[in-house]
């Protein structure tokens, strides 16, 4: 601990260091540790080993973050490695999670700042259990798995290796019931100014037993107000609230370093486009690599680096969404809950068997690719390594059996949203059933259901399921329209009219594919299982 917090002190004050000299040292001390005689029966030359390695990274990030000062995630990455590093020193990480916690603040990264502050609480928790047995205290990290499921890896070494009340050990100002209150103030404050006010909640379930314990009333009012606050706000912005959007980024080729080969999540601010994401780092590695030496991949298919040129410098962009199975939908209800504590995404990639990206109906597959980080989001940073990779083939009736499920779920939020919104309403309708866009829907059902026709022909799983998902599209159209009609003045009646002309056009042309009796595998229709009954 004391050697960990000489070197942090050396070159975080001292600008003159001489960095080869610190790493004879290190090495000097390897070699003592390795010759030594007596102890070579001990796990002591493989502890100081560990030390060994340990102070040699803090010292390459430490120097390599003037490097990154240009490149906020790399700069992120570094601090994130220099603060896990001082794992076994609480006092020194507590200080570079601070230091982080400041740097997404300047970005405006509040959520990022939050978790910073909700580490540094937790990690302060955890000591600060050993010092005070108070039962109105949260009981380590554990509690804070709530606010984060990332909060656990503060949990500290075991007390027999170290001890908070050793001297200059958790003497920082923070490592008391006061510190620990002001670190969750402040991240209730960062959720707030991120829009996560159901996170605040959370924090307050927290500090609001310590308050009680005091009998501080003033306290106490104070976090009901802003409790009050923070619920009246999501119900003002019901429907409105939007989050991070979410990039997955590949680095192939050796000039990036140790980046080459890797894939990360990047979360970016709300609304941010693909061009934006993919200009911004291609600009900053032109700027570093030269711009002849940099490619950036168009595609999401994946990468064969044997065809890749040592010599460039190749960057794939994908736009990803959060991902969850049906299990985890059900408990994850609201915009907030899909957006917070999340470590799954996906994306699809279009493909043929001739290799084309597009094609006909019968031949558009879809490849599903979920991804897996290493953390959840939100995290103490905005890009997180990927560590599992998973791909799902969909066939071309499945691919058009999600796509009328899309369509169907955009159709049923448009119609019960409350406000309602005629013109999103009249949008999707015109979308689903407009003149231009009527053959869509028709043809998938012509495409994959009209061999139905035949007597012979027996009904598969797909087919039963493309046509239950056909009838509840029909279905949500016509509710679509009744609301429209209710929503709508006199001067949109015309307009109102063709939708329900091309509603009813298309329900006729429908109806033949949607309704038809196919042989079941008995070779009986289904018609004619009723009748013998």
């Amino acid at each position: 601990m004391q050697v960990t917090m000489s070197l942090s002190s050396l070159v975080g004050t001292s600008a003159q260091f001489n960095e080869e000299a610190l790493r004879r040292s290190l090495k000097t001390i390897l070699v003592y540790a390795e010759q030594d005689v007596e102890l070579q029966d001990t796990t002591f030359p493989e502890q100081v080993q560990d030390l060994v390695f340990n102070l040699h990274m803090i010292l390459s990030d430490t120097v390599k973050m003037k490097e990154f000062q240009e490149d906020p995630e790399m700069l992120l990455d570094l601090m994130y490695r220099i603060a896990k590093g001082y794992q076994n020193s609480p006092d020194l990480r507590l200080t570079w999670l601070a230091n982080m916690a400041q740097k997404h603040t300047e970005r405006g990264n509040h959520a990022e700042a939050a978790m910073c502050l909700v580490h540094s609480a937790a990690l302060v928790s955890e000591y600060l259990c050993m010092l005070e047995d108070q039962k109105y205290l949260p009981v380590g990290a554990m509690p804070f798995e709530r606010l984060s499921a990332n909060a656990v890896e503060e949990s500290a070494v075991s007390d027999d290796v170290l001890c908070p009340d050793e001297e200059g050990f958790c003497t920082g100002k923070y490592f008391t019931e006061n510190g620990l209150i002001g670190l969750l103030e402040q991240a209730a404050s960062s959720f707030q100014l991120g829009g996560m006010f159901e996170a605040m909640n959370e924090v307050y379930k927290i500090l609001t037993p310590i308050a009680e314990a005091h009998r501080d009333f003033k306290k106490l009012a104070n976090i009901h107000s802003k409790l009050y606050d923070a619920f009246t706000r999501i119900e003002q912005q019901h429907g409105k609230r939007m989050f991070g959007t979410y990039f997955r980024v590949g680095f192939y080729g050796s000039k990036f370093g140790d980046l080459d080969g890797e894939e990360f999540i990047y979360k970016e601010p709300t609304l941010t486009k693909l061009p934006e994401i993919s200009h911004r780092l291609e600009n900053f590695y032109c700027e570093r690599f030269g711009s002849a030496a940099v490619v950036m991949i168009k595609d999401s298919n994946p990468v064969d680096v044997s065809k890749l040129n040592a010599e460039r410098a190749y960057i794939q962009i994908t736009y990803v969404e959060p991902y969850f199975d049906v299990s985890e939908l059900r408990h994850r209800v609201t915009v907030f809950e899909r957006n917070f504590n999340i470590k799954r995404f996906m994306y699809a990639t279009p493909f043929t068997p001739d290799g084309r990206a597009h094609g006909e109906l019968h031949e558009q597959y879809k490849r599903k690719t979920v991804l897996t980080t290493a953390n959840h989001f939100p995290y103490v940073k905005t890009r997180i390594q990927v560590v599992g990779r998973h791909q799902v083939v969909l066939t071309p009736i499945e691919v058009a059996i999600e796509d009328i499920q899309k369509k169907t779920t955009e159709l049923a939020l448009a119609t019960i949203q409350e406000p309602p919104d005629p013109k999103i309403l009249q949008m999707v309708l015109q979308g689903c059933i407009g003149t231009t866009v009527n053959q869509g829907p028709l043809e998938v059902a012509s495409v994959f259901l009209s061999d139905l026709a035949d007597p012979e022909k027996t009904i598969d799983k797909f087919q039963l399921k493309l046509r239950l998902c056909f009838k509840d599209f029909s279905k949500r159209c016509s509710d679509a329209l009744k609301r429209n009609k209710s929503l709508i003045g006199p001067d949109q009646l015309d307009y109102q009219k063709e939708l329900e002309r091309n509603y009813r056009r298309f329900t006729e042309r429908l109806a033949p594919l949607i309704n038809m009796a196919p042989s079941s595998p008995n070779g009986l229709s289904t018609r004619n299982r009723r009748n013998r009954r």
